[in-house]
């Protein structure tokens, strides 16, 4: 299916079209012409084509427009209307409209809808080679919120030098997982996009994947998981493997240390002298009431047992929780308070 350039007048501005404000940023664009133009393709819509190719086109001249800079700049200044007649560049800091013998004017030329959107998926039409049949998409992206996913574009990389058939080089992503999800375990699941043989394996056809990740409590920065051969084909070579590398999110509270959970805790120099008590939200959201009898001096750590992370290797084990503390001395001190003190402490 082959979408016609989209220049036709529709009452709604290009910010509009994709939902977006005037300060969105090249992010929130992507963003919003994923979710849309996932939604709107001919080929999603086959009950309703040519109501879905007008949103489809105008989606797509949106986003052409918006993520063109010089294009962009034109419109926020002078609007579609003027975008579409002959005005000065923006660049060139002229100013107002000219008739004739100009010779810095901006001709706008409208892109086509497919080429805006096969682009933007690496090249390649996710609908393709689908066979029309609108539940083959449904198959393979089960919900608007996976269609809404990153997709990681799993093309090739320089090949590896090892024995037996070579074979790309490791596709590599970060997984970022929070301390919660480190703790005590989750699924993930990213959506991928490749290319892949026919039935008849003839030719390449694109496909889009979600893949499952179930992560194990206990697992740290830098683990790896590999999806083999997971990568696009790429002549003789096999293709690379997928690997993602689990990266961690700073907690509010917690800092790890192998599997040893580390917090800091701000206490008065009154609470460090007279007992203390810490409240503590841990990873699997039970609240633990700590209490500090002993004086706390600068420098002083309480440990507690089997609270810190799950150890990988010894299923049932979990590291320690450090309890650090930041005294807060008073700035001032009254004459009578000091006499007290001095008369308590000797």
């Amino acid at each position: 299916m082959k979408g016609g350039p989209c220049s036709e007048p529709q009452q709604k501005n290009y910010y509009e079209v994709l939902r977006v404000g005037k300060n969105a940023t090249d992010k929130d664009l992507r963003k919003a012409f994923r979710r849309l133009a996932m939604k709107w393709h001919p080929d999603k819509n086959p009950t309703d084509e040519a109501k879905a190719r007008v949103k489809f086109n105008r989606i797509c001249e949106s986003f052409a427009v918006l993520m063109d800079p010089h294009t962009r700049a034109i419109v926020d200044i002078y609007g579609e209307e003027g975008l579409k007649k002959n005005i000065p560049n923006v660049a060139s800091g002229t100013q107002g409209f000219s008739n004739g013998g100009a010779t810095n004017m901006h001709r706008y030329q409208p892109r086509d809808a497919e080429e805006v959107f096969n682009e933007f998926f690496g090249g390649v039409n996710p609908f393709a080679g689908l066979g029309g049949d609108p539940n083959i998409w449904k198959h393979h992206c089960l919900t608007e919120e996976e269609i809404a996913m990153p997709v990681i574009m799993a093309g090739d990389t320089s090949p590896q030098k090892k024995k037996g058939p070579r074979k790309s080089g490791d596709l590599e992503n970060k997984l970022l997982c929070t301390l919660e999800e480190l703790f005590s375990g989750c699924i993930r699941k990213v959506k991928i996009s490749r290319s892949v043989m026919d039935p008849g394996r003839k030719t390449l056809v694109p496909r889009q994947e979600i893949l499952t990740i179930q992560v194990q409590p206990g697992w740290s920065k830098g683990t790896k998981i590999t999806f083999p051969e997971m990568g696009n084909p790429q002549g003789k070579l096999m293709p690379a493997d997928l690997v993602f590398i689990i990266d961690e999110r700073p907690h509010d509270t917690f800092k790890r240390e192998g599997d040893n959970l580390v917090t800091v805790q701000k206490i008065s120099l009154t609470d460090a002298l007279i007992g203390h008590t810490v409240t503590l939200k841990t990873c699997d959201g039970r609240i633990l009431n700590i209490p500090c009898s002993d004086v706390i001096h600068p420098g002083y750590e309480k440990v507690i047992q089997n609270e810190g992370m799950p150890i990988l290797k010894e299923p049932g084990k979990k590291g320690n929780l450090h309890i650090k503390f930041d005294l807060k001395f008073p700035k001032h001190l009254t004459p009578d308070q000091k006499t007290s003190i001095k008369k308590i402490l000797g």
